[in-house]
């Protein structure tokens, strides 16, 4: 399988993350993906630079006002006086009240910064723009004939949001390579299998009928993000029905999960996409340092092997799965069931 991959992303190295009032460095460093990296040379998998694709697979998901901020924030927080190291939100606007947009920095991070989890340094803007390239690299391949391909986007992005950063994510990944092919399909698909639901990825097309959205995550009701996910989340307007969310208990394993996998699958059959999107999270292992869900290394394969039984030309976008020692085995169980079932 052909890999996308973009070294950019080593600079981007956030320390500020807020768990539970403290803070501590980020769960989201660069070793993830040199590991992932490591594992895919290891296997022989093809690795290649992405293109610059330019402005417009990030602008054809993102509001111009964010992706200005996101570009200038840091350069603009470093003049404030008495400035943290990176840039971080101390106020929100109040979801249903009057909201004016902030000229300050300072508002304008409230406003398109989710949590404490989305910390802007010196070379954030770099990192996330090269990941976006590799997202759109994936699906151009896909575009012109490959059967599938994985992008090794490092930061993730399925928790941002058309203006919002959120949850370690800045440009949304998932949903620039599958607006991407939208211009080769009628419809695509989206499959999030990460342990977090996909809560921008939902977001920015809820209310659209073309993109199909379906989220397999920890029950929102335990998990971050908390407000998103729960199974009566179903679209908006032209939307209603075409967003499907498969909240999993604690615990969850791998003869349950395929289970609901296997449910939800048929739910893409229907829709008769052209394309599938999968937002590859490795974070549902048994051993992932957030311990959610209990998918084991092997169960990976039967997984990815249930999504490639699809039969759908397909971009496999890298979300989660953090530090640990199964991290790469994971991946390479991930695309070796793929691919022994495409």
């Amino acid at each position: 399988m052909k890999v996308v991959y973009s070294d950019l992303h080593l600079d981007h190295d956030p320390h500020a993350f807020m768990v539970r009032g403290k803070m501590k460095r980020s769960n989201e460093q660069p070793e993830r993906a040199l590991r992932l990296l490591a594992a895919v040379r290891a296997d022989g998998h093809d690795v290649i630079a992405p293109a610059d694709h330019g402005p417009g697979p990030r602008a054809a998901i993102h509001t111009p006002e964010y992706l200005r901020f996101l570009e200038t924030a840091y350069e603009r927080w470093q003049l404030l006086p008495d400035a943290s190291e990176e840039v971080l939100p101390n106020i929100h606007p109040f979801p249903g009240q009057p909201c004016t947009y902030p000229d300050s920095v300072v508002g304008q991070a409230g406003f398109h910064m989710g949590d404490a989890a989305c910390s802007i340094g010196p070379n954030t803007w770099r990192a996330a723009v090269g990941s976006a390239d590799v997202a759109t690299h994936a699906a151009q391949l896909v575009a012109d004939g490959e059967r599938a391909a994985y992008a090794l986007c490092r930061p993730p992005g399925h928790h941002a949001y058309v203006d919002r950063a959120n949850g370690f994510c800045y440009l949304n990944n998932t949903a620039i390579a599958a607006q991407h092919l939208r211009r080769h399909h009628d419809r695509v698909a989206i499959l999030d299998i990460d342990m977090h639901h996909g809560n921008g990825t939902q977001g920015i097309f809820y209310r659209r009928n073309d993109v199909l959205t379906v989220s397999l995550h920890g029950d929102p009701m335990l998990f971050t993000p908390f407000f998103t996910g729960h199974a009566h989340e179903r679209g908006e307007a032209e939307g209603l029905g075409y967003n499907i969310n498969r909240p999993l208990a604690r615990g969850t394993g791998d003869e349950a999960y395929l289970a609901a996998l296997r449910d939800v699958c048929q739910s893409i059959r229907a829709f008769a996409p052209g394309a599938l999107v999968v937002a590859l999270g490795l974070d549902a292992h048994e051993r992932d340092p957030y311990q959610a869900l209990a998918v084991t290394t092997p169960g990976f394969a039967l997984i990815t092997a249930e999504i490639a039984r699809l039969g759908l030309p397909t971009v496999l976008v890298q979300e989660g799965g953090y530090l640990s020692d199964d991290l790469g085995p994971n991946l390479s169980s991930a695309l070796r069931g793929f691919a022994s079932a495409a």
